[in-house]
């Protein structure tokens, strides 16, 4: 209102909230649709979201000024149509010269696929972590809720029950782009209750149930319709953003997206859609609630208990603080998993090397930095690989266990698809984050036929593997959508998938009761030092990493020495996955670049196991 003749207005909003949630605290009380259900939010509030860019559609157009006549007085009014769905009341002039027509993108985005519960827990409860001082941890908790919290006042319950005739002229209006002032209509006691079902919803206003498309059966949590007014160039799905804007979810929307399934005659535009895609692309409002962005970043990571990000100077300071005493937590770390690993500490060190492995890099079509492991030797149906995948959830942000049987690769959708009639993309279970552990366990796979959806799934996998990378499926053509997945495979004897690296299991102990076994570890580790256990994983992906020309040189000669030595068994594979292990190792132990004694000790873990592989082909004949 104040800068009408001033187009800047947007960036000083803009501006205003960036300056704002710098302040100390202040992405404290701002709620998260991550937490708090929807009908307990503010309509027309700020609000966040943590979520991943499941879908694009189609930009859309918008008013963004628009003129009003009061048809009693004919005085003129300007509005402005940005952060909203629905126009404020009057009878707006179609034809006016002072219309803008501008436009939005919209996303769909949902929770990250196969978030931990720890994740959700810090995020929601930052004061059960006050340990971590505000300045070290990533400031962007959100409140937790009561029942009475977000709900409207007591006045303004009450002074709608005395003028309904206000909230009857809300929805009056003689433009089908005319809804109500959103904080006049929606009381949160109507309101459907959050998403919380998992992939279906039966809406009032739908016929089929609503499929809130997640990756991942049995997710939980809000879809949203995230629409972006500015740079959304930048941002590409299966993004993981943090966004915080406008909260829509009026009722409005749903009443006219359903009369225009009925009806084409608000707009001869709509006869192009398909019911099917209105319905996907204008669900229920209070099912699938709108954000309209303010502010949206790209996160590096989603662990609340590190700086969301690491250059700026606050943040240097807890890497170097937390770098300090690394030492420690790694062995600690090292322990923890030599007992998960019934005793093998050969396969705890490279269960730590996989789980702080990344794609650094890209040469060609060569992801570089990707560490598949496929631990082989693990009991065949029993329930070590599931309190394995327990015990690898509490550390990582994000993971999801694949049961590799025939029923899963048969009838399962790995791979998203584009579905032409409802214009959009439907997802499938490699739609995943960037950083995602995914623990394939290969033990449940028995005698079976696979059909041509399972031929389909295993080979996704494995180019997912290879090549970091899933071709989604737009029926006339595939299109490749690169990614940056850690795969633990977990198998009886070698696994039927690729993998940069094969460890046998050498069980030391075999407890009496497994399950019990498993879950004493995980009561026995105090909660300090599993947040320890959970920095240690994230932070480490994220350092940089060099080799020096000098050091170079060195494994260049040794490498020559040895291929003299065993020309037979010594390849270029093997010094490529040398090389991946020093520089895990290196980073294991908070060192950036490659040293002779880290070199040296890759060596060593890589002689030890191999002979390994080679003990055990000799047991069991061609096992390998």
């Amino acid at each position: 209102a104040q800068n009408v003749p001033n187009s800047d207005w947007e960036k000083k909003v803009t501006e205003y909230f960036k300056e704002k949630l710098k302040e100390n605290n202040a992405t404290n009380w701002v709620p998260s649709l991550n937490d708090v259900p929807v009908h307990y939010l503010k309509p027309n509030s700020l609000v966040k979201f943590r979520c991943m860019v499941q879908d694009m559609f189609d930009p859309e157009f918008y008013m963004g000024v628009y003129e009003t006549v009061d048809p009693n007085t004919n005085a003129r009014v300007l509005h402005f149509g940005k952060y909203r769905d629905v126009a404020e009341c009057g009878e707006i002039d179609l034809n006016s010269s002072q219309t803008v027509t501008l436009e939005r993108q919209t996303f769909y985005c949902v929770p990250v696929p196969g978030e931990s519960a720890w994740v959700k827990e810090i995020f929601l409860n930052p004061q059960l972590y006050a340990y971590i001082s505000a300045s070290q941890a990533r400031v962007s908790p959100s409140t937790s809720y009561t029942p009475s919290r977000h709900k409207r006042s007591y006045e303004e319950d009450e002074d709608m029950d005395l003028h309904p005739s206000k909230q009857k002229e809300q929805h009056m209006g003689n433009s089908p782009y005319c809804g109500g002032d959103i904080h006049g209509c929606v009381e949160p006691k109507r309101l459907e209750t959050e998403a919380s079902a998992g992939h279906h919803l039966i809406s009032p206003n739908c016929s089929p149930p609503l499929d809130l498309n997640f990756p991942l059966p049995g997710e939980k949590g809000p879809a949203c319709l995230v629409k972006v007014y500015e740079s959304w160039d930048s941002f590409k799905v299966n993004d993981v953003l943090e966004v915080y804007g406008i909260l829509s979810v009026d009722p409005v929307l749903s009443v006219v997206n359903n009369e225009e399934r009925d009806s084409s005659a608000l707009d001869p535009m709509d006869c192009m859609d398909t019911a099917e895609e209105q319905r996907v692309h204008s669900p229920p409002a209070s099912l699938v609630p709108r954000i309209h962005v303010i502010l949206a970043q790209k996160l590096q990571h989603i662990n609340p208990l590190l700086p969301a990000c690491l250059n700026e100077e606050e943040s240097k300071t807890f890497v170097s603080n937390f770098m300090s005493e690394l030492s420690p937590v790694r062995a600690e770390l090292l322990g923890f998993l030599t007992h998960a690993l019934l005793g093998d500490s050969l396969a705890a060190e490279y269960l730590i090397l996989h789980l702080i492995s990344t794609v650094y890099a890209r040469r060609d079509v060569l992801p570089l930095g990707k560490f598949t492991v496929n631990l082989s030797g693990c009991p065949r149906n029993s329930i070590f690989t599931e309190h394995l995948y327990r015990i690898i959830q509490q550390l990582v942000p994000a993971s999801y266990r694949l049961q590799m049987t025939i029923e899963n690769m048969n009838h399962s959708r790995f791979i998203p698809h584009k579905d032409y009639t409802a214009n959009r993309l439907v997802s499938g279970v490699l739609q995943l984050a960037s950083n995602t552990s995914l623990v394939v366990d290969e033990t449940q796979l028995e005698q079976g036929q696979l059909d041509a959806t399972g031929v389909h799934n295993v080979t996704a996998l494995g180019n997912l593997i290879t090549w970091q990378k899933v071709d989604y499926d737009f029926n006339y053509h595939q299109m490749e959508f690169p990614c940056n997945i850690n795969v633990l495979i977990t198998s009886e004897g070698r696994s039927l998938l690729p993998s940069d690296c094969q460890v046998h299991l050498q069980p030391q102990i075999i407890p009496p009761n497994m399950e019990e076994y498993m879950n004493s570890l995980l009561t026995a580790v105090l909660p300090s030092v599993l947040n320890k256990f959970r920095i240690y994983l994230s932070l480490l992906r994220l350092l940089d990493y060099s080799i020096s020309d000098e050091v170079t040189k060195a494994v260049e000669e040794d490498f020559v020495e040895m291929r003299k030595n065993d020309p037979e068994s010594v390849t270029a594979d093997d010094l490529h996955r040398t090389l991946l292990v020093a520089r895990f190792l290196s980073l294991s132990a908070g060192q950036t670049t490659l040293s002779r004694e880290r070199w040296l000790r890759a060596k060593q873990l890589e002689a030890l196991r191999k002979a390994r592989l080679q003990q055990q082909k000799c047991v069991n004949g061609n096992e390998l």
